[in-house]
This record gives structure tokens, C-alpha cells and sequence, in this order.
């Protein structure tokens, strides 16, 4: 979440000073750049909501907890940033075909401090976002990559601009409406694993050898089988047969399950509910 609030204050402060640069140096591309921004500013408020609401505990109206609404998030910036390169794309495109001026120089210094910092602010987010497993963070961190693209984009066509010359007015404008097509296919690719996780998609196979892996280490485990995992916002749950020697005690059936769960736990921290099914072991 102080991800997210960094992301938000960053990005008001860039979107700001791009939209005047662009406004004041005839540099569409930096304009196109500064609603790029203004999105990045929704898309990290929409995560920061999303988290919010996925930490809270379950209730009687949500046994299950509110997870969902991480990956909700996650699927809404991605919408978000689609919606963001069609305008850009659109913008592009009316500037091509009207005559203006040709940018000045200096917006390419602005453009410098902006790629850099979007740069590590993308690279620290995505980091937090792989340590926690969050498809929203990810998402958010894909979104300020997505604004290194852009403003790079503007920086090679103002650049063709300025060499170029008379006759070459357009090539920031160009230089935008490549970057909006570079930026819808983020969006649409980013979209998949935010669906995935509200579709119950079972996660990476390495995830589920090590819950089962972790399920057979236990000592009066003698198999299991259908072995259900999926990913509820940051956490994983888990439904599991597990097999021992049929003449156990009920009594004794149970303290197997509960050292079971002990086990994924341990090998898993992410995995919050597990749910064991104890069955007759039958060779």
C-alpha cells in the first residue's frame, strides 16, 4: 500500500510537469505522456483500494475473506491502461494530420529525469509486488514501465523532430502513437494472470509440488489425492484426500490431518485455509 501512495504522489508530481513542458515546448508526445501519468495515478489508487479492502479479515457476509478484490484490482488497471493507449492512440492521430510547430529542444531533458525516475520507481514496485505474490502490485509496477515506454518513445521522436528539422514536425507524434500500441499490448497481456486468479486457475506447478511435497513428508501419510489449489489475493487456499491406514481411530485420523496442515503451512507461510479429507488407505 505505501507502494501504491509513493506511485500516486510520484506520478501527479511527473504528470504535472510533463503536461506543462509539452503544453510550453509544442511536445505532444510529453502531452500524450502526461495523460499516461494521470492514468498511472488512478491505476495506483485503484490498487491501494484493492488492498485495502483484501487485508480485511472474513466476516459473516465474506467466510471466505475478501481476497478477490486484489486481483479485481489488478484486472481494473490493466483495463485502465488499455483505455489509456486507445486515447493516446486517438490524440496521436488528430496530431499527425494538424499542423503545429516543431518541439523544443530542452523537452528532452525533461524526458531524461522522467525515464529514469519511472524507471526505479518501476523496478522497486515490481519487486515488492514478486515478494508478496500480488497480481495488483505487479500490474501497477507494468503500468509505470509502461510510462518509461512511452516517455522513451517521446524522446527518439522529439529527438528525429529537432534533428530533422522542417518537415518533421510529426515524428512525436508518431513517436506516441507507437508507444500507445506498445502500451495496449501490455494491458491486454497484463489482464491474463488478474483473470486467472478470479477464475480459480490452478497456480505455478511449483507451488502445488511444494504443498504436496509437504502433505506426503508427514509420517502416518501413506498418499493423497485430489489435491485442489487456488490463489485468494495474496494468500493460496487448499482443499486435500489424504490416505492413511484404515484401522486409525478417528481420534488419531484427526491429529494426522492437523500435522498435514502444520506441514504446508510451514513449507507454504502464503497458504492461509487448508481443508483435509481423510480417507482409507487401500492398496
Amino acid at each position: 500500500m505505501r507502494a501504491a501512495q509513493v506511485g500516486m504522489m510520484v506520478n501527479l508530481i511527473l504528470a504535472v510537469i510533463k503536461l506543462i513542458a509539452g503544453i510550453v515546448g509544442h511536445a505532444y508526445a510529453l502531452v500524450a505522456d502526461a495523460v499516461e501519468s494521470t492514468a498511472d495515478i488512478f491505476s495506483s489508487l485503484v490498487v491501494y483500494g484493492g488492498l485495502r479492502i483484501a487485508a480485511q479479515p472474513a466476516d459473516e457476509d465474506h467466510p471466505y475473506g475478501h481476497g478477490r478484490a486484489e486481483a479485481l484490482a489488478g484486472a481494473l488497471v490493466a483495463v485502465m491502461l488499455v483505455a489509456a493507449a486507445i486515447g493516446i492512440a486517438i490524440e496521436a492521430v488528430r496530431e499527425i494530420r494538424t499542423p503545429h510547430h516543431i518541439p523544443h529542444a530542452w523537452t528532452l531533458a525533461v524526458l531524461v529525469g522522467v525515464i529514469v525516475i519511472k524507471q526505479i520507481l518501476a523496478s522497486k514496485v515490481f519487486s515488492i509486488g514478486s515478494e508478496i505474490g500480488s497480481t495488483a502490485v505487479i500490474a501497477d509496477a507494468k503500468h509505470h514501465r509502461s510510462d518509461v515506454i512511452t516517455s522513451s518513445a517521446a524522446f527518439i521522436g522529439i529527438s528525429i523532430a529537432v534533428i530533422g528539422g522542417p518537415g518533421w514536425e510529426q515524428a512525436d507524434d508518431w513517436a506516441a502513437l507507437v508507444a500507445s500500441i506498445v502500451i495496449a499490448y501490455n494491458g491486454v497481456k497484463m489482464m491474463r494472470p488478474a483473470i486467472d486468479d478470479l477464475m480459480d486457475r490452478v497456480p505455478e506447478a511449483d507451488v502445488v509440488q511444494r504443498i504436496a511435497s509437504a502433505a506426503t513428508s508427514v509420517s502416518d501419510v501413506r498418499a493423497i489425492e485430489k489435491l485442489k489449489v487456488r490463489k485468494v489475493g495474496l494468500q493460496y487456499a487448499v482443499d486435500l484426500h489424504v490416505q492413511a491406514d484404515s484401522h486409525m481411530s478417528l481420534h488419531d485420523a484427526h491429529i494426522v490431518s492437523g500435522k498435514v496442515k502444520g506441514a504446508i503451512r510451514a513449507a507454504m507461510p502464503s497458504v492461509d485455509g487448508v481443508l483435509i479429507h481423510m480417507e482409507p488407505y487401500e492398496q
